[in-house]
């Protein structure tokens, strides 16, 4: 996923209010921008944070400076989770998740379960469709570790047990994670954060649904899943 027109750069005063950030651009420009991002962006809020933003001038848009990417722990990191799922195509069809390349069709945002969108469908070829959830992963505490959620997450729970209902009922389910870092090369769920999306985890696995995790290369210019990263056992979750 290349980003065109390019970014521009600045460096961050402030994210609040979780939709809204302030910065100043490279040519001293104050601003005030969008944040496509609802999560708790552990991590990647420190004031001083180099920063990358996409820009339009669409009359349908409040803030004309979107932010993209911030620089933590010495590597580029994604935050945009209105991505993922273009990402996640991106590394099927590369082959990078398993076996899923050779399903014929994929599909977007298709209703399933209760009340809910499965981010892809794969299907075609007589084997079973394959139902997959995309998560978007940026936090890391640990050299060389990501982790999902940086926070709680009830509605990651929900889609954890749709999976499982989904392979109970004879389908693939499949729970991918999608990482906007180079600098890990392990995943694991992080159950201090959320004992029970950890436990919802184990769970779904214990149903049938399989998970993997993807890392990405992350540029100025770009976004590209490169390689599958090991995935670890959650740690202690204190319930």
């Amino acid at each position: 996923m290349i980003f065109d027109p390019p970014l521009v750069t600045g460096t961050l005063v402030q994210r609040y209010k979780r939709f809204l950030f302030d910065a100043v651009l490279d040519d001293g420009s104050a601003i005030t921008g969008s944040c496509p991002n609802t999560g708790s962006m552990r991590g990647l809020t420190a004031p001083g944070s180099r920063i990358w933003m996409s820009t339009s001038d669409s009359p349908t848009r409040k803030h004309r400076h979107r932010l993209e990417l911030v620089e933590a722990d010495g590597t580029v990191v994604g935050i945009n989770t209105g991505l993922p799922n273009r990402l996640a195509e991106e590394a099927i069809r590369a082959g990078l998740v398993a076996d899923l390349a050779a399903y014929p069709v994929l599909e977007r945002e298709k209703k399933y379960g209760r009340n809910s969108r499965i981010d892809i469908l794969l299907s075609g070829d007589g084997r079973p469709s394959a139902y997959v959830e995309v998560k978007n992963v940026h936090f890391r505490r640990t050299t060389g570790l990501a982790e999902f959620p940086d926070t709680v997450t009830a509605r990651g729970a929900k889609h954890l047990e749709e999976l499982g209902d989904m392979a109970e009922a004879g389908f693939r389910a499949v729970m991918l994670y999608l990482v906007q870092r180079e600098d890990c090369d392990l995943f694991r769920i992080c159950a201090d954060l959320d004992p029970f999306y950890a436990a919802g985890f184990r769970r779904a696995l214990s149903r049938g649904v399989e998970a993997y995790a993807v890392k990405c290369a992350v540029t100025a210019r770009q976004i590209q899943p490169v390689a599958s990263i090991a995935m670890d056992e959650p740690g202690p979750a204190v319930l």
